[in-house]
């Protein structure tokens, strides 16, 4: 072989073509099949597969709100692009983690930051973190030998709260406090963590109180504020106040993936997190894996969020809300009331009451009939039920409509079908 065929053939299978095709060749010389090549030697893409048609799993209009059940937000195109572009390359995790926890950190005005698989996994990983705290070998003896730590979090008794099997998977003891007096007391050598849960209604003590105390006993403090955002200014400002560690949901007002979160907070607790956190064998987080698209989805969902003002996030929700109304008008007794939470999804909600003796069909049975509809629309689960969401204050008589996650023209449809369900119980 001459200088020149040696010099065309290394530069032939070195090139992007050449490499495709030596390897269509090589699988060919195996037996192996492969997909035909195009006309410039490359393989061509599939063509998108709809895989909720095909598994047969029927789309929604989401007219409750970010609930996990129904799949939380959906990502803006931005977020989308980036997850996808993620997806075509191998990284390193550790370094991708530690690199997106610095530029989350800058942008969010906290010392540290790590994304994490949603935020009940923050919440775990945040306990881990303050229980193994200058140990940093403790991780491998979470959950087992739990009681070999500080392990003990306080928690006031109004802040008792559905998810807080996250804050127990390390094995913690939950210690309740009503006074400020029962705080005092309760701090102790055992205690790893002061736990304030952001959205709740009750409770005596303060955030600053919350605060204050449990660093005058050398304590961490932590704050579930998953669902609280926007504000936007819920990102820095719970740092701010002076929380060791804050969680949020990924998945929710910041729409980014639902499997990811945040855990914000103090530097040396972000490292004790991120030591119990996947990859890492023998420690809680192992199995909460969080992808490099979902780490990449989390930063650009950041980036997107802080381009938003909360005007506008929540002059958008008002308008939906009005177009519902709107198709309402002229139904016997039915009135509309714009309300916004004022802690978690704090959004504007449409609720909406008729006296059921002229507009005979109950809330809960206005919800059923619009989830058995095509299309398919959830209501806000407080719909019908007296518990309600926090702070929406709605009953057995009340429709409750949240509107942040529909998508273009959903708000039509919404209230239409709402219309033709109402109208045709009305009684003469």
């Amino acid at each position: 072989m001459t200088r020149r065929q040696t010099e065309d053939k290394v530069r032939h299978t070195t090139t992007r073509r050449g490499f495709v095709q030596d390897g269509v060749a090589l699988a060919a010389m195996l037996g192996l099949g492969v997909p035909a090549p195009t006309t410039t030697g490359t393989i061509a893409p599939a063509a998108p597969v709809d895989y909720y048609d095909k598994l047969g799993v029927p789309k929604i209009i989401n007219a409750a709100g970010t609930y996990t059940y129904l799949t939380a937000s959906i990502m803006p195109a931005q977020v989308q692009a980036a997850i996808d572009l993620a997806s075509r390359h191998n990284v390193r995790l550790r370094d991708l983690q530690a690199a997106a926890g610095e530029y989350l950190a800058t942008q969010l005005k906290c010392e540290a930051a790590l994304v994490s698989s949603g935020a009940a996994a923050a919440l775990t990983l945040g306990v881990a973190a303050c229980m193994t705290r200058g140990n940093p070998d403790g991780a491998r003896d979470v959950p087992a030998r739990a009681a070999v730590f500080p392990h003990e979090v306080i928690i006031q008794t109004a802040h008792r709260f559905v998810h807080e099997h996250a804050l127990e998977m390390c094995g913690a003891t939950l210690v309740e406090v009503t006074t400020l007096d029962d705080y005092q007391r309760a701090c102790s050598d055992r205690t790893a963590l002061a736990f304030y849960f952001n959205a709740a209604e009750g409770g005596q003590i303060s955030r600053a109180d919350w605060v204050r105390v449990a660093h005058a006993h050398n304590i961490p403090t932590f704050i579930d504020a998953a669902a609280d955002v926007p504000p936007i200014s819920n990102l820095w400002n719970l740092t701010g106040m002076g929380f060791d560690l804050v969680a949020f949901s990924g998945g929710k007002g910041m729409r980014g993936p639902q499997n990811a979160g945040l855990l914000l907070g103090r530097k040396d607790l972000i490292a004790g997190a991120v030591a119990n956190n996947n990859p890492n064998d023998r420690s809680v987080g192992r199995g909460m894996k969080v992808a490099k698209e979902q780490i990449v989805g989390m930063v650009a969902a950041v980036d997107w969020l802080l381009q938003q003002t909360d005007d506008g996030i929540e002059a958008e929700a008002r308008h939906r809300c009005e177009r519902i109304a709107a198709a309402l008008h002229g139904i016997p007794t039915l009135t509309t009331e714009i309300v916004v939470p004022p802690v978690a999804n704090h959004v504007p909600h449409l609720m909406i009451r008729y006296d059921q003796t002229r507009v005979g069909i109950a809330p809960i049975d206005v919800a059923s009939a619009l989830a058995k509809g095509n299309p398919a629309i959830e209501l806000n689960p407080g719909t019908g039920h007296a518990s309600g969401a926090a702070g929406l204050r709605s009953d057995e008589h009340t429709i409750v409509i949240g509107p942040w996650m529909m998508q273009p023209g959903d708000d039509i449809i919404v209230g239409r079908r709402l219309r033709e369900v109402l109208a045709k119980a009305v009684q003469a």
